[in-house]
Order: structure tokens, then C-alpha cells, then sequence
């Protein structure tokens, strides 16, 4: 049975709401990471230290190839891929492998002009669309044999 983690510290309740409801029908297994921060009451969470990498960390070291990350961190997708493993965004983004470097460098280049002073734009409020580009692409994933791609 495949495993999916949740990064979800960050994750949007219609993401969580989805991944819990499927996982039967969908065949896998779910477990969600998060903060002491967070208040999650389900069988399958980890709770670990508010420290800024600690849900990375636990993600990264417990996760095995093929296994599915729900996660917004472009490192933690970073590791993921590196360790065999498949990662999607909460907006329905699939990373891979090809475009990683690209995006690590854009979030290198924009933490840089931010301990600068610059201010950059948060995320656009979730919509609807959101939610069905994420279930599709997660469908997707899990149809895909496990591992790097």
C-alpha cells in the first residue's frame, strides 16, 4: 500500500478534507506531519518541535521510494524526489526533477531580495479550481508506478 505524507503545517483544509475521505477507495496509507502548533487528533500524526525544519526532517528521514509528499516547501519536494519519492503541491503542481533547480534558485533569489527590504506577494486566495487541480493531479500520481519519474 503506497503512503502519503502531509506537510501540515501549511496544508488547506480542503486538501486535508480531500486526502482523508479518498484514501480507502484510493488504496493508500495517510499520515500527516505538523508543528506542537497544530492541533491534529488523527491516528496516523506526528507532532514534532515548532523548529522551522523539524516537520521537513521527519518527512524526509520517514518517507521510502514511491511514496506520495503533499507539501508547499520546494526543499522538502527537493528531498523527496532525491530520495525516489513523488511530490505535489497543494495547488496541484507536480514537481520534478527538471524544474526543481529552477524553482530552488527563484526562492534563493527572492529570500535574498526580501532580508533586503523587498516585499513580494503572498499567495492568491484558494479557489474551487484549486481543489479540483490538486484532486486531478493527485489521481494522476498515484496511478504512476511509485519512485522518481
Amino acid at each position: 500500500m503506497r503512503q502519503v505524507w502531509v506537510d501540515a503545517d501549511a496544508c488547506p483544509r480542503s486538501v486535508m478534507q480531500f486526502l482523508r475521505s479518498n484514501q480507502v477507495q484510493l488504496d493508500y496509507r495517510l499520515w500527516t506531519v505538523s508543528s506542537s502548533n497544530h492541533l491534529f487528533t488523527d491516528e496516523q500524526h506526528i507532532t514534532v518541535d515548532p523548529d522551522p525544519q523539524a516537520v521537513d526532517m521527519v518527512i524526509a528521514n520517514k518517507m521510502q521510494p514511491g511514496d506520495i509528499v503533499v507539501t508547499q516547501d520546494w526543499g522538502l519536494a527537493a528531498l523527496v524526489l532525491c530520495k525516489g519519492g513523488q511530490a505535489i503541491a497543494p495547488s496541484g503542481m507536480i514537481y520534478s526533477r527538471e524544474r526543481l533547480p529552477f524553482m530552488l534558485e527563484q526562492r534563493n533569489l527572492l529570500a535574498r531580495y526580501r532580508r533586503g527590504g523587498g516585499r513580494s506577494k503572498g499567495p492568491a486566495a484558494r479557489t474551487r479550481a484549486d481543489d479540483q487541480r490538486f484532486q486531478q493531479a493527485f489521481v494522476l500520481l498515484l496511478s504512476k508506478p511509485g519512485g522518481s519519474r
